[in-house]
């Protein structure tokens, strides 16, 4: 595929190099494993080869092949001006950790419209934050309207991530919606893996249609691990023989088991549907008597 890019020579396979200091036809051949004639040829009427000037942008002939990057990893198209070092800040990874994704990528001469994989680091938001990748079409600004956030609040979060230059499948953390608090009768959930609007209605005894009210801008069929939700507070109630108990910091099956003389195991059976691993402050479950 060609590029066109205003100012610059027609080059059809779009890999452009800029002439360094020190650099000849000769060793610029030899970098990019091709003939001085072919490096000549797709630079006739345009380049002296006997005085190459810095800063002159010339056209490398062949295309350089475009890699197939693991699982977990994405694609990123070489620009005007990057380096590894910029695209190591840009997507918060180590220049060796790039290096080490691109074997028989030259880092000293990288090309406009090159393919590199960039490694997938698998990014831990700081406590606030939840993870988001990518996607097509995203933008800070539609990014922060649907998290009900501010582009400022997401460009402080992501230093080194160009607003301009966002790539499919790139992560960056996005910070918790603004409102802290939530509607009376109802409590805070963290989504977790394999989470979705129809499951967590189910777990708490509501329907996707409650939860979307309570969540006003949440888009059902995108939620995110880390994302804070408010879901209605069911009003259980317990069968006979055991009673009602809202959670509270710190609280696990286990440590309610001690408290109330009870076993992990009855507090399952009383719970069914409960995740004991994922306990919420503000969930109802019900505690069998001793």
């Amino acid at each position: 595929m060609s590029v066109s890019t205003n100012g610059l020579p027609p080059c059809p396979e779009g890999n452009y190099y800029t002439i360094r200091s020190g650099d000849t036809l000769f060793f610029i051949a030899r970098r990019f494993n091709i003939s001085v004639d072919d490096l000549i040829e797709a630079n006739r009427g345009r380049v002296d080869p006997e005085n190459l000037q810095v800063g002159q942008v010339i056209c490398i002939p062949l295309a350089v092949p475009v890699p197939a990057c693991p699982p977990g990893s994405i694609t990123y198209v070489v620009a005007r001006g990057d380096t590894f070092f910029s695209i190591s800040k840009r997507f918060r990874v180590s220049v060796g950790a790039l290096i080490q994704a691109n074997p028989g990528v030259n880092p000293e001469a990288l090309l406009i419209g090159q393919q590199i994989c960039i490694p997938d680091v698998r990014r831990i938001c700081p406590a606030g934050y939840f993870r988001y990748v990518i996607k097509s079409g995203d933008t800070f600004r539609n990014l922060a309207m649907r998290f009900n956030t501010t582009v400022e609040a997401i460009q402080a979060a992501n230093p080194g991530a160009d607003p301009y230059n966002l790539q499919i499948g790139q992560v960056i953390c996005i910070p918790q919606p603004l409102h802290r608090s939530h509607p009376p009768g109802s409590t805070f959930y963290v989504v977790a893996p394999g989470d979705t609007c129809f499951f967590i209605a189910r777990r708490f005894g509501t329907t996707v249609e409650v939860i979307i009210r309570l969540n006003p801008g949440i888009d059902p069929y995108r939620l995110f691990v880390g994302q804070r939700i408010c879901i209605p507070t069911p009003l259980r109630l317990c069968p006979p023989g055991a009673f009602a108990y809202t959670i509270r910091p710190g609280d696990t099956f286990y440590n309610l088991a001690l408290r109330f003389n009870t076993t992990v195991e009855r507090i399952q059976m009383a719970n069914p549907g409960v995740d004991p691993l994922n306990l919420q402050i503000g969930q109802r479950i019900c505690i069998p008597l001793a």
